[in-house]
């Protein structure tokens, strides 16, 4: 299925030859991914991945317009069916531009998806320690990567977090023109951040985008900690490569939505802030969440809780980036850190070594028993950031101490019953 999938999708891509923006990063996709569609969408005919489909099928999928057949042979035929159709009829709204993130678990990931979809911008995010049993080594991880940008003909725009310093260096490796964005030396630059926030209440953040000696005032709503600007910085990248100016890259700015378990903020019992960043993780990504607990400043906040569960598939990493991830939630200022999963004691270990008591540090052996336990230790006032890996699960304890759980299929990751 996935031969047949891959080439019809090629052939369809052949046919309507739409503008392709192929996005990959260790972290960092899926919000450029939304912020990008954000701008784009009111100029253009835009498609982007259905759900979290940034793989061999998802891609195609996306391409084809459908969702998975599942289990159904017939679903899969449907399928089948309709890419067939758009290969032998002409469909006039097909989209100008096919907004896709592109994942890589393992070498060759890239690209096989940039055969599939060849790119007139390609988005470099970041390049961090991330599925390292797979890639062994980060420079193999950068290697995969940057064939989102190497692949592009000199006519394309490759749009790169300068902010990174090997991916500044993945420059070098393309023909395409650069567009560099961050908050250091790049091209596109946020400016004048401002935390917009009411009782208990984070309304977004207020900053400028700078370009070309330019400045316009810009918000993107919900967006909590300055690393939550840069899908808004890649966004102006890549409205700049579609010929877009400021002020229509800010108008879309303004209809940004924070992806589910990507840092967005729901409410918690006990009059509480939950931060949700429970869709995966990784050390940088780890480390950037609780960077932004640090920072966080929300009125009526009294007490800030870390939980925090596994980071899978680092290899020999996994030891230190856990015990890392313990004292840098003691550094982010959270009085209680909650550990959860296989990695808790070293997790636990960490806070204890730079000063935390080991009163104020909680060991739990999975996600459904720290959401249990989570309604008694949770108190009146406080912001808790969770986060974790995909196979932690740590979404159920967002469902636990969440205010409104009812709420939990429109507002947390693998709610479905695939999942349940």
């Amino acid at each position: 299925m996935e031969m047949i999938l891959a080439f019809l999708a090629r052939e369809i891509v052949k046919k309507y030859n739409p503008k392709i923006v192929g996005i990959t990063g260790s972290i960092g996709k899926t919000s450029a991914k939304e912020a990008i569609f954000c701008v784009l969408h009111d100029h253009f005919r835009v498609r982007q991945n259905i759900k979290n489909y940034n793989n061999e099928l998802g891609v195609p999928l996306t391409i084809i317009g459908s969702e998975s057949g599942g289990a159904s042979p017939v679903a899969w035929l449907k399928i089948i069916a309709k890419a067939v159709n758009l290969l032998f009829s002409t469909q006039k709204d097909y989209p100008e531009i096919l907004v896709l993130e592109m994942g890589a678990d393992k070498p060759g990931d890239i690209a096989y998806l940039v055969k599939i979809a060849p790119c007139f911008v390609g988005v470099l995010t970041k390049i961090s320690p991330s599925h390292l049993e797979a890639f062994k080594t980060i420079e193999a991880v950068a290697r995969e990567k940057q064939k989102i940008i190497t692949h592009l003909g000199k006519n394309g725009f490759a749009v790169l977090n300068f902010d990174d310093e090997r991916v500044e260096a993945c420059a070098e490796n393309t023909k395409a023109q650069v567009i560099s964005y961050g908050f250091g030396e790049a091209a596109v630059r946020a400016l004048d951040l401002t935390e917009i926030n009411e009782q208990k209440e984070l309304v977004g953040l207020k900053f400028k985008i700078q370009h070309n000696g330019h400045a316009v005032p810009a918000f993107m709503p919900g967006v909590i900690g300055a690393h939550g600007l840069y899908a808004g910085l890649a966004a102006t990248g890549v409205g700049l490569a579609f010929g877009l100016n400021l002020i229509e890259i800010s108008e879309g700015l303004k209809k940004y939505k924070a992806p589910k378990g990507r840092m967005s903020v729901i409410a918690g019992v006990k009059d509480s802030l939950i931060i949700d960043d429970t869709y995966n993780s990784s050390p940088d990504a780890a480390m950037a969440a609780l960077d932004t607990l640090k920072k966080v400043n929300i009125a009526g906040i009294k007490r800030k809780v870390a939980i925090l569960g596994d980071m899978l598939e680092l290899g020999n990493l996994t030891e230190d980036a856990h015990r890392n991830l313990g004292k840098k939630a003691v550094e982010s200022g959270a009085v209680l850190i909650v550990a959860v999963g296989n990695y808790r004691k070293l997790i636990a270990d960490g806070a204890y070594s730079v000063g935390l008591p080991e009163s104020q540090i909680v060991q739990f052996e999975n996600s459904i028993l720290a959401g249990q336990a989570m309604n008694d230790l949770l108190q009146s006032g406080d912001i808790a950031l969770v986060k974790g890996s995909q196979g932690a699960r740590m979404e159920r304890v967002v469902k636990s101490i969440m205010r409104n759980p009812e709420q939990a299929e429109n507002l947390l990751v693998r709610q479905g019953s695939d999942w349940e």
